[in-house]
């Protein structure tokens, strides 16, 4: 997939993000949040999937629904929602993980327990040793 189709993705994800706890605040549970954000995703033209279904294979063994990825976007990015007051390592770990097993480049933590958005956005690269904060 083009990098910058990959690109323009991500930053609809993260308007829209910003645009749902703009008009919401935090306190919500995190389904409403993924409800909410999965139709602003839509309306804004993507393809996404929610609770997105994710089997692997190791060492010849397949494993079914290993997990579900909250939101599978433009069949790209995968976008895990929290809604607490503080991420902890692991919920940035999750998303890395999520990424290594679909052999995605990019996905996103999106914490609506934050106060500001801007505070509760985390970009995770596959590949990398460094979690980037969204500015």
């Amino acid at each position: 997939m083009e990098s910058e189709h990959i690109e323009q993705t991500a930053k609809e994800i993260v308007d829209a993000a910003i645009s749902v706890h703009k008009n919401l605040g935090p306190g919500l549970l995190e389904s409403v949040y993924e409800t909410i954000l999965f139709r602003e995703l839509r309306k804004r033209g993507l393809r996404v999937v929610s609770q997105k279904s994710v089997t692997f294979e190791y060492e010849g063994v397949v494993f079914q629904d290993v997990f579900r990825a909250d939101l599978f976007v433009e069949d790209c990015i995968i976008v895990e929602l929290k809604s607490v007051e503080r991420t902890q390592p692991v919920h940035l770990k999750q998303v890395l993980t999520y990424l290594r097993l679909m052999d995605l480049r990019i996905g996103f933590l999106l914490n609506f327990g934050t106060a500001f958005m801007r505070e509760g956005i985390f970009r995770i690269a596959n590949r990398h040793t460094e979690v980037e904060m969204q500015e």
